[in-house]
């Protein structure tokens, strides 16, 4: 991270933190150190993000849109002239789960050799923070106008939209087979704005009041 001008570090649930061996592998990288935000989740450590990419090399039926890591850079670095964006990385044994690839707005991969794709996360990060460096080149600038929602308003919705679909009889909570993974994947396209979300939720309130009157 340090050697592309990357500071800003998050961990969530380390097992050890601060460790004395992370000062010798940081190798001279002590303000990233220093820095260091822990984390009890995924979802406390996007706090105040617009726009988090997953980063793994599984490809999976997620409900996130799938890109290689230059596409997700060069979207990254076009967000964050405006807003907080985040890189979601998992650990050397088991990766990110489904639940945190959903938490993300995109799934990006490094396009390796198929039959030796194994990265383990330190290249991999390396990898991810060249290309932001290599894409900062050529940014085009958002509209001021255009704020984007953060993670919490976005699950906020989400979770807005789970229940009311439950309330109306769309949704059926002990079969809801993969609909909120889908509909997750079709907002996250859009990279919803805070005034798409408000309008969003309000069409959502009037079906409960409109339900209610009934």
């Amino acid at each position: 991270m340090r050697t592309m001008g990357i500071t800003d570090l998050a961990l969530v649930n380390p097992q050890r933190y601060p460790d004395p061996q992370t000062q010798w592998f940081a190798a001279g990288a002590t303000d990233v150190l220093s820095a260091v935000r822990v984390c009890t989740s995924l979802d406390e450590a996007l706090q105040g993000t617009t726009f988090a990419v997953a980063c793994s090399a599984r490809r999976r039926d997620v409900a996130v849109p799938m890109v290689d890591v230059r596409e997700a850079a060069a979207q990254a670095v076009e967000v964050a002239q405006l807003h907080s964006v985040a890189f979601v990385f998992g650990n050397e044994t088991s990766g990110l789960s489904n639940a945190e690839v959903s938490r993300c707005g995109l799934l990006a991969s490094i396009p390796v050799d198929a039959d030796f794709s194994s990265l383990n996360v330190a290249a991999a990060v390396q990898v991810f923070c060249y290309e932001l460096r290599m894409a900062c080149g050529g940014a085009l600038p958002l509209p001021k106008d255009e704020r984007l929602a953060s993670h919490e308003e976005v699950e906020a919705f989400y979770g807005h939209l789970e229940s009311t679909m439950t309330q109306t009889g769309f949704l059926n909570p002990a079969h809801p087979r993969k609909l909120m993974l889908r509909l997750r994947r079709l907002f996250s396209r859009s990279r919803l704005q805070v005034e798409e979300v408000n309008i969003l939720r309000g069409i959502l309130s009037s079906l409960i009041t409109s339900k209610k009157r009934d």
